[in-house]
Parts: C-alpha cells; sequence; structure tokens
C-alpha cells in the first residue's frame, strides 16, 4: 500500500494540528487544498471518500502546548497511521523535509511539495483541510465572536482583534509566542 501523508493548522494560533493518512487510488485531477477554492475542496470530498481510505490524526491545543509542534507532528502522524492500520512494510510519501514516522516505518520519502506531485498526498491535503475547517465552523457555535469559522484559528487581524476584546479562549495554543502576549 502507498499512504500520502499531510496536516493542516501547524501554524494555527487555535484549534488542533490535523494529520492525515490516505490510501488509495485517487483522481488524478486532484490537487493540493491550498490551490482550491473552498467550495472545490468540500466537492471533492465525496470523490475522494469513495476512492480513497483515510486515518486521522488529531492533536488538540492543550497536547501541542504541552509537547511541543515536533512531538506533536509525531504523535499526529503515529495517530493517522493507526487509525489508517498502515503497516512498517507500506510506502509513505509525506509532504515536507521531516520524517515524522515512528521508526518501525522505514520506507518513507520525504518531500517538499508532494501535496502538488504526489495524487495521494494531496487527497490528505484535501481531505485534512475539509475536516479540519469544518471542526473550526463548530467552534463558532461556542465561541462566535472569535470568528473560527472564517479564520480557522490563523493569525489574522480579525482573529488578533477577537483575542483583544475577548482575550484567550480554551480553543487557543498557549505556548505560541502571539498567544502569550494576550495571556
Amino acid at each position: 500500500m502507498i499512504v500520502g501523508i499531510d496536516e493542516v493548522g501547524r501554524g494555527a494560533w487555535a484549534g488542533p494540528l490535523l494529520v492525515v493518512a490516505a490510501a488509495g487510488l485517487p483522481p488524478k485531477q486532484v490537487a493540493d487544498s491550498k490551490l482550491l477554492r473552498r467550495s472545490q475542496r468540500e466537492g471533492m470530498m465525496k470523490i475522494l471518500q469513495e476512492s480513497c481510505t483515510f486515518g486521522e490524526g488529531w492533536v488538540g491545543p492543550d497536547e501541542i502546548d504541552a509537547v511541543g509542534l515536533t512531538e506533536a507532528m509525531k504523535l499526529g502522524v503515529a495517530r493517522a497511521l493507526d487509525a489508517l492500520q498502515a503497516s512498517d512494510h507500506d510506502k509513505i510519501i509525506m509532504d515536507g523535509h521531516i520524517n515524522y514516522c515512528p521508526p518501525s516505518f522505514r520506507n518513507v520519502s520525504t518531500i517538499i511539495k508532494a501535496d502538488m506531485t504526489h495524487p495521494i498526498v494531496s487527497a490528505a491535503s484535501v481531505y485534512a483541510k475539509v475536516r479540519r475547517d469544518t471542526f473550526m465552523a463548530t467552534l463558532d457555535d461556542e465561541h462566535s465572536n472569535y470568528g473560527f469559522g472564517s479564520h480557522v484559528g490563523y493569525g489574522t487581524a480579525a482573529h488578533r482583534t477577537a483575542l483583544q476584546v475577548l482575550g484567550v479562549s480554551r480553543h487557543h495554543r498557549r505556548s505560541y509566542k502571539p498567544i502569550k502576549a494576550f495571556l
């Protein structure tokens, strides 16, 4: 089995990190999630769910604060591979230049911009982005004034303004420098 791995939320100020492992035969027209509009990503989800299997590795803000981003990435990758039921014999293609896989996985290729050149990594990218954005939108029900549904936890001007007015929520990564300024 060939497994593609990508993540979303690494640089966000709030919300979880989501690592996704994907296996299967995605359509060749799948593209990196950053190149697609939200409606295109959401439209592609049904096709991807019919052609691929996905494993999700969620890492919450409290875990990220406790162990740091590098260890959180390792934790997310391990959880995603476990959820996909990947074995250490599978070929892994990971977006980026760092191998976050557990040591037992020896057949790992790290490729910068793999989400633009390998459809299985693109599939993981799109799936991760839609799943995390959907989760962040649900936080609007609980914390509507933060605007999580629009900035999805990233450091926008609107997010900064919300932090100035409302302070830090339990969904924020307190170990991140921009958030520390509001504590």
